[in-house]
């Protein structure tokens, strides 16, 4: 992609509505535009990065075995009669009438059109366990919403929904959908801790968070700092196995890590004081248990292995695809701009032509954009006719992994700059084997498909 072609309004000044450095980064980045209260556009930039975190969203769910659908935005109201929430859900759920006034709501979640769709296609046990799930836009109408798209009204979420015969099957899709999340978080960079927390209107008993360590988090949270260390790395796991998945989950579950709504303070002190640790996080994802909570009321009932009609339990799980693209702008970010890991770049890499206009650098720069995309790599080349400084200054702005620096002088000696964006290191090298070496780089993160 050429910059010179590309569409990226980005902002020199500090927006002044902007509260917190995500906010502000993806506003000056030309990532996003506020259309109303709550409500953001996504330009091209945001965009690739929302499809990037989608991408890998979608991966680990179906590697954990899960089915994606996709259901609309508009829900009857009825439905939601049925399973007792329409009146109890409050004023954040945004109410309409279509023009027979027939009552509609736009979805703020999905647990009772999911169960419309199961009771209506499945009546038995050996259709079970099944779990789906979607990414589709929700609408919460926030009393205050703010910090950009940290805590919008309108936003894009992954929600899934798993139905099994009995409570033991249920909490196995539950531990199933923790593991998932866990990898899902790993891949996009963040250090994400699962925490017990409270259920809120959705229900149930058992629910954890996910929450991101930062400054501008809105919850409070306890933990044990051993926590943070965790990682599933490269490590192979088997989501039918029941044993090995619910053994991560005890790992990942086992130091103290608690939201202030379900805080003991007396497990708390028994931590190590070394180790006890209070501070700010982001939510970025949510899973529950609630076992017949939507299934009783709404009828979804299937025939068991002895000939008996059962409610089946379930669980819904969310991960805020959209929050995430901030959250990972806290957690990443320097005095520059936006540091993005791979798998959530919007290009992997950059091209920053020192000299437009000379000859040689115009032709190598050609040259390693298309050799770049001849190996599935798509990089965004600022061609514009701008100064280096200027070049420079987009590209730390926008925070592209990697950036090749083309200049007369360095071509002179057969030579290209290849610097990484997390470390500031650079290190000369032939067009060619800059070439290899990204590619190489892209192939390891999973990020040699193009959009």
């Amino acid at each position: 992609m050429r910059l010179s072609r590309y569409f990226l309004p980005v902002l020199k000044e500090i927006p002044a509505e902007a509260q917190i450095v995500s906010h502000r980064l993806m506003l000056r980045a030309g990532m996003i535009r506020q259309q109303a209260a709550g409500i953001y556009s996504w330009l091209p930039l945001g965009y690739r990065v929302l499809r990037r975190i989608e991408a890998v969203v979608h991966e680990e769910q179906q590697r954990a075995g899960h089915i994606p659908v996709l259901m609309p935005t508009l829900q009857p109201a009825d439905l939601w009669r049925e399973s007792g929430r329409y009146d109890a859900y409050g004023p954040e759920m945004l109410r309409l009438r279509d023009r027979h006034g027939r009552e509609l709501l736009y979805g703020p979640t999905n647990e009772e059109m999911i169960t419309d769709i199961f009771r209506a296609h499945v009546a038995s046990y050996r259709d079970l366990p099944l779990t789906l799930y979607h990414i589709q836009w929700k609408f919460r109408d926030e009393t205050r919403p703010r910090f950009g798209v940290m805590r919008g009204r309108e936003f894009l979420m992954k929600d899934g929904y798993n139905f099994d015969i009995d409570r033991a099957a249920a909490l196995h899709a539950y531990n199933r959908h923790m593991v998932s999340y866990l990898r899902t978080y790993e891949r996009l960079g963040l250090t994400a801790i699962p925490m017990r927390a409270a259920s809120g209107p959705i229900g149930g008993d058992d629910t954890h968070e996910f929450l991101v360590l930062a400054h501008t988090g809105e919850s409070e949270v306890f933990y044990d700092d051993r926590v943070t260390a965790l990682r599933l790395g490269a490590r192979a796991i088997d989501f039918d196995d029941r044993a090995a998945v619910a053994a991560v989950c005890a790992e990942f579950t086992a130091p103290y890590a608690r939201t202030d709504e379900t805080h003991d303070a007396a497990l708390f002190a028994a931590i190590p004081e070394a180790h006890r640790k209070v501070g700010k996080a982001i939510e970025v994802g949510q899973i529950f248990y609630f076992g017949t909570r939507y299934s009783e009321p709404m009828g979804a009932v299937v025939v068991n292995d002895r000939g008996d009609r059962v409610p089946v339990h379930m669980g819904s799980h969310g991960i805020g695809v959209s929050r995430l693209a901030g959250a990972i702008i806290e957690a990443s970010h320097d005095e520059r701009g936006i540091v993005w890991p791979l798998a959530a770049a919007p290009f992997p890499v950059g091209i920053v032509n020192l000299r437009q206009g000379d000859g040689a650098a115009d032709a190598a720069c050609e040259g390693l954009h298309a050799a770049l995309a001849a190996k599935g790599v798509e990089a965004l080349y600022d061609d514009r006719d701008e100064r280096a400084g200027a070049k420079f200054a987009t590209m730390d702005l926008i925070g592209l992994p990697w950036r090749i620096t083309v200049g007369p002088r360095g071509l002179a000696a057969g030579r290209v700059e290849l610097t990484s964006r997390p470390s500031g290191e650079s290190e000369e090298m032939t067009p060619a084997a800059a070439v290899e070496r990204v590619a190489a780089l892209c192939a390891a993160g999973g990020r040699l498909a193009p959009l």
